[in-house]
């Protein structure tokens, strides 16, 4: 049927700041989905309290509500505009729970606001794990023997009947919050009561715990008419056991039979038809026994669910995008395939690769967390990756961790400890893959191996062809190696560094000429949902070494955007943001605009939001094909994070351009002698400091620079490693421990300023003039990292004096690095005196949040001043803001309930909020800036 006229506005709710559990694949599904709804000509308002996400932008939405996500503020919202009908399901559980709060509240009823894309008996059936149970008990469908539990007493009559080992499953909790598995009698007590005190209603699943099954995923999309189709079958390398967000994860299914998939297939769409009436995207959970392929189901989630942007970036089909336009009314096969744009949406994509999700992990920044995985997710990020076979794109989805991983092993950071592999390997944690290759490595039997991890057999024998291939690589030098034998190494995903290292005795780029003279280059492939069935004109690309190349380069004036890759503590959603606005910047500037990025949650990597799309690591090897395909004007690399920022030198040396600030000019803020030169030439304070390689010289630096001290390495993100000590012993043992995680850095010895307040300054120069967009001043003293502080836009407290130094030095350093584009700085203030405590010249983390509070959009100025196409002077900026903006840090402490919540010099929080405040007399304000007294008075 055609859409519903009666529906001209709608309000769409975000899923708030980043925590695990519920991350940026909603901000992507949300953005999406509100271009798809502007698309009809429908006015969208969008309320979500993050500042961070592209989400919050005038470029996503007709009006952005940047608000707590409450019923109060959904009420300001409808008593100010006209809504007809309110889009819950792009937000996560965040929203569905305050769309269920207001229908309760009579909210909805009282506007006249229809609630589109869900149905709440649906979410109640789903979300109440014992109605969901006795459903699938009525449909026929198996379900795990188990019972629910609102106290101890049944919960304990519950755990007597079934045995152990079981599963804890809390009702209305995300990211598996509060559950877990109990393997012992002696554990049972402990993990209920954590189970009944997650759950918002005191209710448990107790539920014999399959471990060892096979787990799989289906992305369905549902019609007002009940046709349905299944947009991606998601096989999770991990066996039951593991949260799905934890799970490593391929698409297609590798080791599912047609028989099985088909009734899978047909259960989930018994499954959705009896759960209520509602049209939109939804996910639907099963495991299966290796055995005997008898299927049991585990959930559904009503809704665009995490995996909905991985499937979304895996077959090419924007589920998002078609689900908002299904809740309008609008029946799938009256829609266009938005990728081939001649066939219909109603069809199952075709994919002719195998795409891998590999999850991030930050336990470093969790001293003495439990890293053992289960059923509650502790990842903060993902990787992706395409290949044209299972090995490929494994060891491509290695690549683009950035965690000093050249590949699946071979490239000297294996073990061949046999207790340490086997404990990996029976109790996973975030590196169980790497010590999976060891295991063959060493010559643990394929057999042995299984019955440790229960992985499925298959994925085994693909590790085992890859250490085979090593054996035969590392017979040969690079001059006898054959070119089948290189081209093989290839197709199988190995970097050049992994083969260099195999061959010994020659480097990576020696490979890389070996490989380029004997005509073995990358092609790059089309995602276009079709498997080339149809034409399609998708400008989406994977690179591989099998068959003709599909990406045609154009004549046009091209730029690369370098992607900030997986989020992780330190380097989240913000710079992702940035790289969308330099996006829009190239092509308004009338550039081609090329993202070359790997992360699947982010709206960077949509089909439709670059030019050319390039889902490749953020790693050398990769974009070097890529430019050398492409050949661009140049390449910008300051809105990517330290990721794209360590490529610079690289970049540099190979002569390729990098857009605005010059790789010179950037590493100057990382050469701490230079830039301390720098600072006494223009006469700016700063702490004083030294650069040690070993202890020994660090130790000395301490002493002569004065206790306490702040150690840190160089180049990193995110206060990684940072540590404030206070004697000789701390400093070599800190030191010992940072050379020890990052062989080959030099670490830096500054004097630290107890007690001293922060502030910092954020600056777009185009070498001729300069504006500061933002000065905050942070509520936390100076040694809690600064994005762990609150922030507050412009400074309260400061002195007249203090902020005209600090625009005054943010000028100096502005002209006198060179900077053509974004500049960050980082201030201590003590006795009125201001240090400079660093520089950084790239988006910052708290740029997003500026332009949100100033309502202007400074990054797509600043990627035009980097372009060379804008001065300053030809802007009008005019910021909006009256009054206070605060960025709130956010914090996922509840995942890691035996960690220390102390804050320091490190960074630890997960995303961040905002908060307007007319003025100083405001209620939260007071409370915040009691806090700052607090921190100073200590």
């Amino acid at each position: 049927m055609p859409r519903d006229k009666s529906i001209q506005s709608v309000l769409i709710i975000g899923s708030g700041p980043i925590i695990i559990g519920q991350a940026c694949e909603f901000d992507y599904s949300g953005s999406q989905a509100s271009r798809s709804l502007r698309e009809e000509g429908i006015e969208v308002s969008l309320i979500n309290s993050n500042p961070a996400t592209i989400m919050t932008d005038k470029v996503t939405a007709d009006h952005i509500y940047l608000l707590p996500l409450t019923v109060q503020s959904i009420e300001k919202i409808l008593s100010e505009r006209k809504i007809d009908a309110v889009l819950p399901t792009m937000g996560g559980q965040t929203a569905l729970n305050l769309a269920i709060e207001a229908e309760e509240l009579g909210i909805w009823e009282k506007y006249g606001v229809k609630m589109i894309g869900v149905d709440t008996k649906a979410i109640e059936t789903t979300e109440n794990r014992e109605a969901f149970r006795q459903l699938m008990i009525k449909l026929g469908i198996g379900v795990a023997t188990s019972g629910t539990a609102n106290s101890y007493l049944e919960g304990k009559e519950i755990a007597q009947k079934i045995g152990y080992p079981l599963v804890i499953r809390p009702s209305y909790t995300l990211g598996g919050y509060g559950g877990g598995f109990v393997k012992r009698k002696e554990d049972f007590d402990e993990a209920l009561r954590r189970g009944l005190e997650a759950s918002p209603t005191h209710e448990v699943l107790v539920e014999q715990a399959v471990l060892g099954w096979k787990e799989f995923e289906l992305e369905v999309l549902r019609d007002s008419d009940n046709n349905m189709t299944v947009i991606c079958t998601i096989e999770n390398f991990d066996p039951m056991g593991i949260h799905t967000g934890d799970s490593i994860t391929i698409a297609p299914a590798m080791t599912l039979s047609d028989t099985c998939f088909q009734k899978m297939r047909d259960l989930s769409f018994q499954m959705l038809r009896a759960i209520g009436k509602f049209a939109g995207g939804c996910n639907v959970q099963f495991a299966v026994n290796p055995e005997n392929e008898d299927i049991i189901a585990i959930e559904i989630n009503p809704r665009v669910s995490r995996s909905s942007a991985l499937a979304s970036k895996a077959t090419g089909y924007p589920i998002a995008k078609i689900a908002a336009k299904l809740a309008l009314g609008y029946n799938l096969h009256e829609l266009k395939n938005p990728v081939t744009k001649t066939t219909s949406a109603f069809f199952e994509p075709a994919i002719d690769y195998v795409i891998i999700k590999i999850p991030r992990w930050n336990f470093d920044k969790f001293k003495g967390a439990e890293k053992e995985l289960g059923l509650q997710m502790k990842s903060v990020g993902e990787v992706m990756a395409i290949g044209r076979n299972f090995q490929e794109a494994l060891q491509k989805a290695c690549q683009s961790l950035e965690i000093r991983k050249f590949g699946l092993g071979a490239d000297g950071t294996g073990t061949r400890n046999i207790d340490e592999i086997t404990s990996s390997l029976e109790n996973p944690s975030w590196d169980r893959l790497f010590h999976l290759k060891d295991a063959v490595e060493i010559g643990i039997p394929l057999t042995s191996i299984q019955k440790l991890t229960r992985i499925d057999r298959w994925y085994l024998e693909q590790v085992q062809d890859l250490v085979n291939t090593e054996k035969e690589i590392k017979r040969y030098s690079l001059d006898t190696i054959s070119v089948d034998l290189l081209s093989s190494a290839k197709k199988k995903g190995y970097s050049d560094y992994q083969i260099a290292y195999l061959l010994k005795n020659c480097t990576e780029d020696d490979v890389f000429a070996k490989r380029m003279a004997s005509g073995i280059k990358r092609v790059f492939k089309m995602v276009d949902t079709c498997s080339g069935e149809f034409p399609s004109p998708t400008n989406y690309f994977y690179s591989t070494f099998d068959g003709e190349n599909e990406s045609v380069s154009t004549d046009r004036k091209k730029v690369v955007v370098l992607g900030s890759g997986p989020n992780r503590i330190g380097q989240g959603i913000e710079f992702d943001y940035s790289c969308v606005h330099g996006l829009l910047a190239a092509k308004e500037s009338g550039y081609e605009a090329i993202m070359i990025n790997c992360n699947p949650e982010t709206v960077s990597t949509d089909f439709d939001m670059a030019d050319k799309l390039y889902f490749e690591p953020v790693y050398w090897e990769h974009i070097y094909e890529i430019i050398q395909h492409e050949k661009p004007e140049g390449v910008i690399v300051q809105l990517g994070g330290q990721t794209a920022l360590k490529l610079a030198e690289k970049l540099e040396a190979h002569g390729i351009k990098i857009i605005g600030t010059s790789y010179k000019d950037m590493d100057m803020s990382e050469d701490r002698g230079l830039f301390s030169d720098l600072l006494k030439e223009l006469d700016i304070p700063y702490p004083k400091y030294g650069v040690a390689e070993t202890a020994e010289e660090a130790v000395k630096i301490a002493n002569e620079v004065g206790y306490p001290v702040l150690v840190r390495p160089s180049y990193v993100l995110g206060g990684q490693g940072m540590k404030i000590v206070i004697n000789d012993e701390e400093v070599e043992s800190a030191v010992i421990a940072l050379l020890g995680d990052l062989p080959g850095n030099r670490v830096l010895i500054d004097h630290f300023l107890d007690r001293a307040e922060e502030a910092e300054c954020d600056v777009i120069c185009d070498g001729e003039s300069y504006h500061v967009i933002g000065m905050m001043e942070h509520i936390e003293p100076a040694g809690i990292h600064s994005g762990d502080s609150s922030a507050v836009l412009p400074p309260f407290s400061l002195s007249e004096n203090v902020k005209a130094l600090m625009e005054e030095y943010s000028q100096k350093l502005a002209f006198n690095m060179n900077i053509r584009g974004l500049l960050n700085i980082q201030f201590a203030i003590k006795d009125e005196k201001v240090y400079v405590i660093e520089a950084n010249p790239r988006a910052s983390r708290t740029v997003p949040f500026i332009c949100k509070a100033h309502d202007v959009p400074y990054i797509n100025i600043a990627a035009k001043v980097m372009l060379g196409v804008n001065k300053l002077k030809d802007f009008d900026i005019k910021p909006k803001l009256s009054g206070f903006a605060i960025k709130l840090p956010v914090f996922s402490f509840h995942k890691f309930p035996n960690v220390s919540r102390e804050l320091g010099p490190e960074m630890k929080s997960t995303g961040e909020a905002i908060l307007f405040v007319k003025d100083t007399k405001d209620p939260e304000f007071r409370e915040i800036y009691s806090k700052k007294s607090m921190y100073l008075s200590k």
